[in-house]
Formats: C-alpha cells, structure tokens, sequence
C-alpha cells in the first residue's frame, strides 16, 4: 500500500502543480496548446517507439491479455448508451456520456503511471497494449456519437474517425515500434540517444500539461452525469477487466499493465471529439477534469489490491 501511494502521489501532485502554475500563470492558457502538441506528437511516441522497438515482442505481446482488455470497453459502451436513452440525455450530451465512460487517457497518465510503478518492462507491455486500446477507444467514440445523432454528416464523422487513427502519433509509434521489434532491427546509436533525450521530457511535461488543463468551474453542473461517467470509466471498466482476467487466468503480474491502462481517466482529447462531433463540450471538460482527480483514489484502489 505504501508503495503505490508513493508511487501515485508524486504522479498527481505534478499535475496538481500545473494547475497551480497556470493559475499563476507560468504556463498561460496560450501556451498549453503548443505545449500539448509538443508532448503529443513528438516526446510521448518518441518514448514509446523507443521502448517497443528496443524489446521482443514475441516476449510481450500476448493475445489473450489484450483481448481480456478490450472486453470491458465494450461492455462499459453498451452499459453508457443504455443510460444515455434511459436518462433521457439529449443527443449532444448522450454521445459525449459514451465517450468519457471509455475513452481513457493511455498517452499521458496510464502509461505515466505504468513506467513508474513497473518500470521500463511494463511500460513496453503498456505500450503494446495502448496502441490496439487507441484504436478500439476511438472506434466506439465515433460509433457512440453516431448512434447518438440525428443520423446525419455519416461521411464527416467516418471521415474524423480515420483521420484520428492514421494521425494518432501514439498509435503510429507503437506500430512502428512493433515493426521494428519484430523484424529485429536496431536503432542506430546516435538516433537512439536523440530519443532517449527527447523522452526525458514526456512524462513530467504531459502531467504538467493535464493539471494546466483542469477546470474546476464546470463541474458544479450536473454533478451526477459527470459521478455516473466517473462511476463507469474508474470503477466499473477496470474492475470488469479484473474479471477478465481471472477467467482468462492471467496472473497479476502480467495483467497489472492492462489493469492500468482500464483505469485511466478521461482523455483530454474527449474535449477535441466533443466539439468535431457535434458533442457537449462542457461535459466533456468537466469529466475529464473530475475522472482525473478522482483517480487518484481510484489508482491506489486497484493497485493496493493487485499491484
């Protein structure tokens, strides 16, 4: 229990501490876009790409533990879209409801959390994982928000969703890291050492980046939609995954990447869906500021009782 609470509050008192340094403005408002992009397409695949190519994935690549981690997804989807219709959510707010009950942010707090309560072995398991978990993620956000609307702008919103996958720098460099990985082919010295400079900052910048984008206000509105969303993405999703697992009769050890990556927040970039899809983008920014806090909690939850 120590353990992971050591583990887990240096990891929210950083985000903790870019809100306060958007607060006071060290990092204004104008800035955490650029700095988002910077930690999006270049720190977090270079670490990522780094880390997969460099392993075996023969070694880490495990079929029934990515299955047993996709499961829940679907499930927490099916659950949200019945909710949505049985509390009578407009549409708007109905498919942004989806979204933050599965879409969680992989990129930047679960495989934050992964390498430093694993180390660089269940980073490179996470990494793995996270790349199917993106495009399974993105998948059934377009699909909510399709199921949600009024039926039109089909080929907009198919249209968005390959966009999200073919451009998601996470997805790419896990795939390209995979490739490597599986054809055996070594980084050269110099490039090797420009990532792992590069890599040095995309952790502690993507957490400063979550706190800088917290927003407090919003979530005094309808407090119960964002606990419900909160409810499914922190709770209900990982603990669906734990059963997963049981069943599937993987052990802790190797499962404890997945459970993780299940237990993520809220992705910040809900709030990019959100606007492209017609969505509530005030839902979108208050479940993931409140799924973010809450997992705090929710972290040490899961990772006392199998870490």
């Amino acid at each position: 229990m120590l353990h992971v609470a050591h583990t887990i509050a240096p990891i929210f008192l950083v985000i903790l501490l870019g809100w306060f340094l958007n607060w006071r403005q060290f990092i204004p408002s104008s800035l955490i876009g650029p700095l988002n992009r910077l930690v999006y397409y270049l720190a977090i695949p270079a670490m990522i790409f780094r880390e997969v190519a460099r392993s075996s994935f023969a070694l880490y690549f495990d079929p029934l533990l990515l299955t047993a981690t996709l499961l829940p997804l679907l499930i927490v989807f099916g659950t949200a879209l019945l909710a949505g219709k049985a509390w009578s959510l407009n549409r708007q707010e109905r498919g942004t409801f989806i979204q933050s009950s599965l879409h969680g942010n992989l990129g930047y707090i679960g495989l934050a959390v992964c390498y430093y309560l694993l180390g660089e072995k269940g980073f490179t398991s996470a990494s793995i994982l996270a790349g199917f978990l993106m495009l399974f993620q993105n998948l059934l956000s377009v699909i909510g928000y399709q199921l949600a609307s009024t039926g039109t702008g089909n080929g907009r919103r198919l249209w968005f969703l390959i966009k999200k996958i073919v451009g998601n720098p996470v997805i790419g460099s896990a795939l390209a890291g995979m490739t490597f990985s599986m054809l055996e082919i070594s980084i050269p010295q110099i490039i090797d050492r420009c990532l792992t400079i590069i890599s040095g900052m995309a952790l502690p910048s993507a957490l400063l980046v979550i706190g800088a984008s917290l927003s407090f206000g919003l979530m005094r509105s309808r407090i119960k939609l964002f606990l419900a969303a909160g409810l499914l993405k922190l709770l209900a999703c990982p603990a669906l995954g734990v059963l997963a697992y049981r069943v599937s009769g993987i052990p802790a050890e190797r499962f404890l990447p997945g459970l993780i990556l299940l237990a993520a927040p809220t992705a910040t970039i809900a709030f990019v869906m959100a606007g492209e899809m017609n969505g509530s983008t005030d839902l979108a920014t208050a479940a993931i500021s409140m799924s973010t806090l809450l997992s705090a909690l929710t972290f040490i939850l899961w990772l006392w009782q199998f870490g």
